[in-house]
This record gives C-alpha cells, structure tokens and sequence, in this order.
C-alpha cells in the first residue's frame, strides 16, 4: 500500500509518497519524472525498500510560491535534505537518474550523513568532464532551449534524445509496462524541465572534491544500449574516474528503469546490498 503526503519547504509545498517496508530508498526521477514516473519499478524495489518518491518542485503536484523562478540544483539538492529529514530515521539510499543523479550528487556534496549509498545513474553534470567538453554540452543545453521557445514540444523532443542518446522506443523493453503518454502533464513537466532544470544545469557548479570526499557511496551506472559517445554517458565515466570506482551497466538505456523495471530491481538491491 502506498501512503502520500506533503511537505512544506522554502518557496514550495513538496507531494511525496512511500511504498514497502524496510531501508529508506529515495528515487530522485529524470527529466519530466514525478512520483509517478516510476510506476513499474517501485513495486519490485518495494518488498525489501521503503520506497521514497516525489514531485520535485514546480512538477505535477508540488506547488509552488512563485511559479516562474527557476530552481537551483543546491535548491534540490535541500529540497531531498528536507524529504530525508522528515520521513528517514537514518542514512538513506538513492537513485538517482539523470537530473536526478545530479541533484543526489549535490546532496552527497553538500549534506554529509544523509546518504549511504547513491546510485548515479548516466547524470547530466557537464562539471564533471573537461572544459572544452562540458562548454560543448551546456551550448547544446542551450540550444535545445532556444529550439523549444521557437518550435515547441514536438520539434525539441527527438534533439533531447538525440542529445542523452534516448532510444524513443526501446524494442528490448520488458513486457507488460504501464503506458505512459506525453499527456498534458508531463507536457507542463517538460515545460519546466527544459525552461528551468536546463538552465539549473548550465550554472551549475558542483563541487568535486566535495564529491570524491563525500562519506556516501557513490556507485556510477550507465545504461548497456545509452549509446558511447552521448555526454551523460561520458558524465558517469568521468564520474567514476573521480571517485576511482568501476562505471556499473545497468540494462538499457538512459531511461531503462522505465524500460527494464524488473531487472533495474534485481541489480539495484545487489549493489545496495554491497553496502551492508
């Protein structure tokens, strides 16, 4: 049975849910990803997890004071803080996907204690990689942003995937998965990702020592399909020479935990059980 709730934090009122019993496992979602986005896969984590999803703000049900700010990675990362100190009893463990793997990052970085374990899996953190190379990838962040103010949600869609390596529709992608049409509110969900997360991702600035210092075990994952040149993937590379840490491939692609639930599941409790 799944228990929702709300928390009150600076500038926003956070929707959350919880599902299972056991360990705290917060799953920070990609792009667009509510609560809901993982509706496949917290069920197969939820027999061993406590399993902690949510909104992040200006998403689907988390309200916000002032709609039309822009909030900044460290914003997130405090909005996790504030979710961990009011429903875990203790260390958490996370994953993290994409935008979500960096907000973890930042709270890793920023808020020692909070995690045991992250998963990180394929983070768009340009601040990880070279200069020349992460100037490159904010410059696309960039462009897909001015692409969507000029043509809108069709045009901008197929350039993201093309630019995370995003297969649109995985053909190895396990059987049974719940739909999950572009319907009007992942379409105000990627509104805001792209007007406002694009933009907390090219000022971001995370700090790596900070990170390669971090008490949290951070464990780097890429998909087996995300294809080898994309940035995100060069971003958990990289990440793992950072921490000196073996890159984890996990099945699919950049979105396999959408695609790939059941095996997602299998593998994350084997890695989060190398923890114990």
């Amino acid at each position: 049975m799944s228990v929702t709730g709300t928390l009150a934090v600076p500038g926003a009122v956070l929707h959350h849910r919880t599902e299972g019993t056991g360990p705290l496992l917060l799953i920070s979602q990609s792009g667009e990803g509510d609560a809901d986005r993982t509706v496949d896969l917290v069920p197969h984590l939820a027999d061993t997890y406590t399993v902690l999803t949510y909104d992040r703000r200006g998403l689907s049900r988390s309200r916000l004071d002032h709609p039309e700010r822009g909030t900044s990675l460290a914003e997130h990362a405090d909005d996790v803080r504030r979710l961990l100190e009011a429903v875990a009893d203790g260390p958490a463990l996370m994953l993290g996907c994409s935008f979500g793997a960096v907000i973890g990052l930042h709270v890793a970085a920023r808020h020692p204690g909070l995690l045991r374990t992250l998963v990180a899996h394929e983070p768009v953190a340009p601040g990880l990689l070279a200069p020349d190379e992460a100037a490159r990838h904010r410059r696309e962040l960039v462009d897909l942003q001015e692409l969507y103010g000029r043509a809108g949600l069709a045009a901008v869609l197929p350039e993201i995937a093309r630019v995370l390596g995003i297969e649109p529709a995985a053909a190895d992608a396990e059987p049974g998965l719940t739909p999950q049409p572009l319907d009007a509110r992942r379409a105000a969900g990627f509104d805001r990702f792209v007007r406002h997360d694009f933009t907390a991702v090219v000022e971001d600035v995370l700090d790596l020592a900070a990170v390669r210092a971090s008490t949290t075990r951070i464990v780097p994952a890429v998909g087996r399909t995300t294809p080898p040149a994309v940035f995100d993937r060069h971003c958990a590379q990289a990440l793992g020479t950072l921490l000196g840490t073996p890159v984890e491939v996990l099945p699919g692609g950049h979105n396999g935990n959408t695609s790939h639930p059941r095996a997602w599941a299998a593998r994350l409790k084997e890695l989060f059980a190398q923890a114990d």
